[in-house]
């Protein structure tokens, strides 16, 4: 799977400290774990990261390129510890210069101090103060707060962020021989402290661990280098603060979702071309996708019609893997224009298009058809899209081994016309005009918009609500590759779901007319089962689980609830009952006007949820349908209230339920269950920037 960051760390300067399980042996051959920092370079490869030592030379830009995060170990003076016994102590005023530019420029760097700073004679004070950070000669002791009871072994006291939660999981930490930090006044830098020593330590309420935003990058300062140690990593939280550090470290200050430049099939005559028509034309189709010539002429239909077979013809030597289906293409438009442009009839060509039977990572694909876009335009116009496959070796690996799905299609736009300057993110065979029903082989997901409309809503909700994130979940808000990434797992596994379990009736409800919490409950089911899947998952060393977890919980929390409208708004209901039930139990709260969330708890409680859901379903197989209906409203109705002025929500007394069954659908509210207060008023806050991402690529 792909990396999540790249860390270097320096063994050059006479490290006190190595990654490589030989250096850690010749420096201390009695106990290596004193020297090493082997077990920590693993938890952080286990988590996505790569490690990579530096053994010799200087820290020059050169040595530099490539890396996300720099990791300066203690060093010293060989007369005070045993070192790698490399390079200068010092670091020379090139290096700190090299190393200051780096982070400016958008690089992460963890800097490890120590007790009695100034006799190891090493740079890293130097380097902080660049930071506006002080390394101090200092060594902590506590008796009250300390690790078996060695005073110098301090507990530190974590310290509340406003911003990002980057000690989420690991605020039990312990600072062995400790020195001590502060912000150097008038700092242009923006500091904070994660870690201080407690009000009865000596010194007291001292910072032990401070972070600093540096220009495009971000400093951590330690003023202890052993709790990472291999002798220690796994003591109290240790090893999730030393992946969280690392996370931090390495998250960009992304404050936009950039664009990729345009590819040059876009930017063709031919593309351009067809754009043209496929525009013309829609703007004279009626919402079946015939032509009233009555009201249009038909010599413009023609014209345009013929304009947009040349094209595609045109376009036929970028896309020679797809001959035939585009001839095809072409022969149902010609016969659309010969019929008198009535109602498009495009089965022939839609069963030659099989993106399902191409799945490689690049493969682009041209597609016009006369088709509604979900979540875009509702009617079946012509469109023109220009597709970009993406099918990674580690994501073909997942399907093929695990999660096998031979209809699902992950894809990027590379170009489109108006009905995808919307929301919709899909691209399925059954919104195409045809004669018949036809067989459906293929679903595209169009991972590029899910992961880029995901990031820039959950970024303006969490600066509205004020919640601070967790170190990787600020990762993932920052990162449109791994957003991308994240969500093409979450639409394998979410798929998947769909059909393994205890069903009371067909998952996907083709052609079923039920209440729409129904519908509302399956896809929720979908996505509880893969959150509880992908914490299986992490054990097995697939660290994008916990990246989907981020995903599910803030696509159903802050964008399902609030988009769209309110009339059988089946996915905002799903995220309205995670929110009512995270908040009975006390995992989710507003106060304040600000949103916290005890994520040591969220795993758990999302566990029950799902479990609380397979209950209904399971239960649900004894019952008739109705029953059924009834049941799933009572639980849901449990979460979140129903409408005052409901029918259903007056029991089964005011149901018609000796008619038949679609009399109960016709029963139910537009929207049954309404947004709560919370909801509403985020809605309003957010739907500037709903509006806004019509249409993003990421």
């Amino acid at each position: 799977m792909p990396n999540i960051g790249r860390i270097l760390f320096d063994e050059a300067h006479n490290a006190a400290w190595a990654i490589r399980p030989e250096a850690a042996v010749a420096m201390n051959p009695h106990n290596p774990a004193d020297a090493g920092y082997v077990r920590a370079a693993a938890v952080a490869t286990n988590a996505g990261f790569v490690f990579t030592a530096h053994p010799e030379g200087l820290l020059t830009d050169k040595a530099l390129e490539g890396a996300d995060v720099v990791v300066l170990p203690h060093g010293s003076d060989p007369e005070w510890e045993a070192t790698t016994k490399t390079g200068a102590t010092k670091l020379s005023e090139a290096e700190l210069e090299a190393l200051e530019k780096f982070v400016r420029n958008g690089g992460g760097l963890i800097i490890f101090g120590e007790t009695e700073q100034p006799k190891y004679s090493n740079s890293h004070a130097e380097l902080a103060r660049r930071f506006g950070i002080e390394i101090h000669n200092a060594t902590v002791q506590d008796p009250t707060h300390c690790h078996k009871d060695v005073a110098t072994w301090v507990i530190g006291e974590p310290q509340i962020s406003s911003t990002v939660d980057v000690l989420a999981g690991s605020t039990n930490a312990c600072f062995y021989r400790a020195g001590t930090l502060s912000a150097i006044a008038g700092t242009k830098d923006v500091t904070d402290v994660l870690f201080q020593s407690s009000a009865v330590a000596t010194p007291a309420s001292a910072p032990l661990v401070m972070t600093s935003k540096a220009g495009a990058g971000r400093v951590v300062v330690l003023a202890d280098s052993d709790l990472f140690g291999d002798d220690s990593i796994a003591d109290l939280d240790h090893e999730t603060l030393w992946v969280n550090l690392l996370t931090w470290a390495a998250t960009r200050n992304d404050e936009g979702i950039h664009s990729k430049p345009q590819h040059e099939i876009v930017q063709t005559a031919a593309w351009i071309s067809l754009v043209d028509a496929v525009e013309t034309l829609r703007t004279m189709q009626s919402k079946d996708g015939s032509i009233d010539l009555n009201v249009h002429s038909s010599e413009v239909a023609t014209k345009a019609a013929l304009q947009m077979k040349q094209a595609i013809t045109d376009l036929l030597p970028f896309f020679a893997h797809q001959h035939d289906h585009l001839v095809a293409t072409n022969v149902d438009i010609q016969r659309w224009i010969d019929g008198g442009f009535t109602v498009p009839d495009f089965y022939d060509s839609l069963q030659l298009f099989r993106p399902d039977l191409d799945r490689v990572d690049g493969v682009k694909n041209l597609v016009v058809f006369p088709m509604y876009t979900q979540n875009g335009n509702p009617n079946r116009n012509f469109e023109a899209v220009i597709t970009n496959t993406f099918w990674p070796d580690w994501l073909a690996e997942q399907e093929a081994t695990t999660y096998k799905n031979p209809a699902f299609v992950p894809i990027e736009f590379v170009g489109f016309t108006k009905g995808y300057d919307t929301h919709s993110a899909v691209l399925f065979p059954e919104t195409v005009a045809t004669r018949e029903t036809a067989q459906f082989y293929w679903g595209g997901i169009f991972c590029d918009r899910e992961a880029a409309r995901f990031r820039k809503i959950s970024k303006e909700s969490v600066g509205i609500l004020k919640l601070a994130l967790p170190a990787d979940a600020e990762m993932l808000l920052s990162d449109q590759k791994l957003a991308q990434e994240t969500f093409v797992l979450w639409d394998l596994i979410h798929d998947r779901a769909h059909s393994h379990g205890d069903l009371p009736f067909d998952p996907f409800m083709i052609k079923q007319r039920m209440p729409f919490w129904m519908y509302a409950l399956e896809e929720l089911r979908c996505d509880l089962n893969t959150f509880r899947e992908t914490i299986r998952l992490e054990t097995e060393g697939i660290y994008f689980s916990r990246f989907i977890r981020y995903a599910i919980l803030f696509d159903r929390l802050f964008r399902f609830p609030t988009t769209g409208d309110r009339v059988r708004n089946y996915d905002g209901l799903g995220g309205q009952i995670i929110f009512a039930w995270l908040h009975r139990h006390d995992v989710l709260r507003w106060t304040n006007n600000t949103l916290t969330i005890d994520w040591n708890k969220v795993n758990d409680s999302i566990v029950e949820l799902c479990d609380a859901v397979e209950e209904l379903y399971r239960d649900g197989i004894d019952r008739s349908r109705l029953a059924h209906w009834l049941a799933a409203y009572e639980f849901v109705s449990t979460w979140v209230e129903p409408h005052p002025a409901s029918t259903w929500a007056k029991g089964v007394d005011a149901l018609p339920v000796e008619g038949e069954l679609k009399h109960l659908v016709d029963a139910v509210m537009p929207d049954e269950f309404p947004l709560n207060v919370f909801y509403e008023a985020l809605r309003t806050k957010l739907s500037p920037t709903i509006a806004a991402v019509a249409g993003i690529t990421g």
